[in-house]
């Protein structure tokens, strides 16, 4: 399928969006005690421009695993179901991905690829679950090279059509036969370690960590909570921002040249009705 082209407009106004759902987030988790952070792109935004980064399409906060299952749980009674819809592999049996996400109702955002996807779509706002890595470093090693199989398993009904080369194709469609309920059953088994462990390291089970840091990061940016302005809002972050943003990007306050300046191809999208 083509890739659809936003507007300026209209990707301002999927901004505005995705802010709407973070406020409404945020109002969650401060009712109900839930520990949560920006973090990745979004704190980059935060920090070099006090808001989105101009061509960015998405929102991404974190918070540890017990508190993920907390706002997973209140979300029940607590979420405007009129407006927005909270997925993970336990509210929609055709969710691949081993994180949720908060959906905004009334929209379409496909990317492109998974056009084929059974799993509900529209507008959406990440959130990570953030577990524990094993201190111990060859058990940290078999510990990241299963959390690589996992994720690449997940992937590969995706990743059998979309994969650039013949033969990924080939080891993906071996892949997506696994079913998704015995890898989430596996990545159960992976929470459950570092669950109450105050491990130095943490990570996003199913997300690839930053090129050249294998183990993922460390775990008091998650946990050691500051606040920092975004689209003219005060939301949290990890306290010491600049050094989690220098691990993830590098030089991160300066503009990568607008060939490197990147965003998510999309094939369907649509806005609500009510934001058009």
């Amino acid at each position: 399928m083509c890739e659809y082209t936003l507007t300026d407009s209209e990707l301002r106004k999927l901004q505005l969006i995705l802010l709407d759902m973070l406020i409404e987030l945020d109002r969650i988790c401060k009712k109900h005690d839930i520990r949560y952070c920006i973090i990745a792109g979004t704190l980059l935004g935060a920090v070099r421009h006090k808001g989105f980064i101009p061509w960015d399409d998405d929102l991404d906060i974190a918070m540890t695993r017990s508190e993920y299952k907390r706002f997973r749980e209140v979300c029940k009674s607590e979420l405007d179901t009129k407006r927005f819809f909270f997925q993970d592999d336990t509210t929609d049996p055709y969710y691949r991905w081993g994180w949720g996400r908060l959906r905004r109702l009334d929209s379409e955002f496909v990317r492109v690829g998974q056009e084929h996807l059974k799993m509900r779509t529209g507008i959406f706002l990440d959130v990570f679950p953030i577990d524990g890595v094993p201190d111990f470093p060859p058990l940290r090693g078999l510990f990241t090279a299963y959390c690589f199989l996992l994720r690449k398993i997940l992937y590969a009904e995706v990743g059998r059509i979309s994969a650039k080369n013949a033969l990924s194709r080939v080891i993906y469609g071996a892949l997506s036969t696994i079913p998704v309920k015995a890898v989430f059953r596996k990545l159960e088994t992976l929470q459950c370690y570092g669950l109450n462990r105050e491990t130095k390291y943490a990570r996003i089970l199913t997300f690839p960590t930053p090129k050249g840091r294998p183990f993922g990061y460390l775990r008091k940016w998650y946990v050691e909570i500051g606040e920092i302005e975004f689209e003219g809002r005060v939301f949290p972050c990890a306290k010491e921002y600049d050094e989690y943003l220098s691990y993830k990007f590098g030089d991160y306050m300066s503009l990568p040249p607008p060939g490197q300046r990147h965003w998510h191809p999309v094939s369907l999208f649509r806005l609500p009705i009510d934001e058009v």
